[in-house]
């Protein structure tokens, strides 16, 4: 008997009908003696019709009343699939962040998991109850209900698997795995039967929509066999794993792309020990993600600084640099938000040279201006123009016959 953590996302739980598909699925599982924990997101746009709800009553949105209000879409979808498991004869029993014993810093809309107490949980599960947890959510150490941010409900089952020590954590969602390329973009991407830690965290942080970062760094972290798989049709999907000899030993796994970014620069900064320093600590400050950085060489005492965050983050970065460029007497400081990134992403790469000269002839043939290059042992991002992204996707697939 395997105890698996099941996560559901909005999609997975999007309607009646869909909730009852899940249960279906928890019940077959369970019947074939495994024991299950169940995570489920907000149904559908839940979450994003509250976020309207919210503009709508107001211009002012403390996190703290934020969080209050987004974590109802969770506990909706646990108590309503706990109603279809008891159809089906499968004794559940419902449980929110808190109660499941999430707990996290008090970080309001991005808070990070500090500890998991789960006796609940445990009492549930030798009771022979289903568990069902709302995602997305904690309580900090100020007993204040919290939010885990994007992909929170990812991050939630990922950790619960870790601190229940789970065989398996698979995550459902609508896309059968995880592809070669977005098959939006790319109609004949490849699903990818096995993927390495390593190489799903280059993708989940260079734009890789299936699964959020943080919950691929925890099963890296604490050693958690996942699996992306699709509520919809069921199908093995995805297996994401401690690289061995099993893996795909493909030069170039995998093309990830990415517009939610902008990019911020500040001209003529004095060519001084301590600025550059100065400048990213008051961004993290704001709890503000830098990606990409490049500092030109440096011409008369003075250099230019470019680097990348979220666009949401955009203003907070832009006022900071802004108020720090004028104290130092640097030039200006600008953003531009009509950027977009496009990754190479493979553990082959390692071993392999000229992926990195292939990737840039491909892009000179495809008339693709590039704007910023970043590079780790398994990744080789660039930064393009927004409109240009799509076509270098498509160009770049074709070229390493992925």
């Amino acid at each position: 008997m395997a105890l698996i953590v099941q996560k559901f996302g909005g999609t997975s739980v999007g309607d009646a009908d869909r909730i009852q598909a899940v249960a279906d699925h928890i019940a077959r599982t369970v019947r074939k003696g495994d024991q299950v924990v169940a995570v489920v997101s907000a149904m559908g746009k839940t979450t994003d019709n509250l976020i309207r709800l919210a503009n709508d009553v107001s211009k002012t949105h403390p996190g703290r009343e934020m969080d209050m209000l987004l974590t109802a879409g969770e506990r909706i979808s646990m108590a309503l699939l706990c109603m279809a498991l008891a159809d089906r004869g499968v004794a559940a029993a419902s449980f929110t962040g808190s109660q499941a014993g999430i707990i996290t810093d008090t970080d309001h809309t991005k808070a990070k998991i500090l500890d998991i107490r789960p006796d609940r949980l445990f009492e549930a599960l030798e009771a022979g109850k289903v568990p069902v947890v709302a995602g997305f959510q904690g309580v900090s150490t100020e007993r204040d209900v919290t939010t885990l941010g994007r992909g929170g409900s990812d991050t939630t089952a990922v950790a619960l698997a870790a601190a229940l020590k789970a065989q398996l954590c698979e995550i459902y969602t609508d896309v059968p795995g995880v592809f070669t390329a977005d098959p939006r973009v790319v109609p004949n991407a490849r699903k990818i039967s096995k993927i390495s830690f390593e190489e799903m965290l280059e993708l989940a942080a260079s734009g890789g929509r299936v699964l959020a970062l943080r919950s691929v760094e925890f099963a890296r972290n604490f050693s958690v066999p996942l699996q992306v798989r699709s509520s919809f049709t069921w199908e093995p999907g995805t297996s994401v794993q401690e690289e061995d000899e099993t893996m795909e030993q493909a030069v170039v796994s995998a093309i990830s792309h990415d517009t939610s970014e902008a990019k911020v620069t500040i001209t003529g900064v004095p060519d001084k020990p301590g600025i550059a320093a100065r400048v990213f600590r008051e961004i993290a400050n704001r709890n503000v993600n830098v990606d990409m950085i490049v500092q030109n060489v440096s011409h008369g005492g003075t250099t230019d600084i470019s680097f990348t965050v979220p666009q949401i983050d955009l203003s907070a970065a832009l006022s900071v640099t802004q108020e720090i460029a004028s104290e130092v007497g640097a030039g200006t400081a600008y953003a531009d938000s009509g950027i977009g990134r496009v990754s190479l992403i493979g553990a082959g790469m390692k071993s392999h040279p000229g992926i990195t000269a292939t990737m840039f002839e491909t892009m000179a043939k495809g008339g693709i201006n590039i704007e910023m290059i970043s590079t780790s042992a398994i990744r080789i991002s660039c930064v393009v123009r927004q409109e240009d992204v799509e076509d270098a996707v498509r160009l770049l697939h074709e070229a390493f016959e992925l």
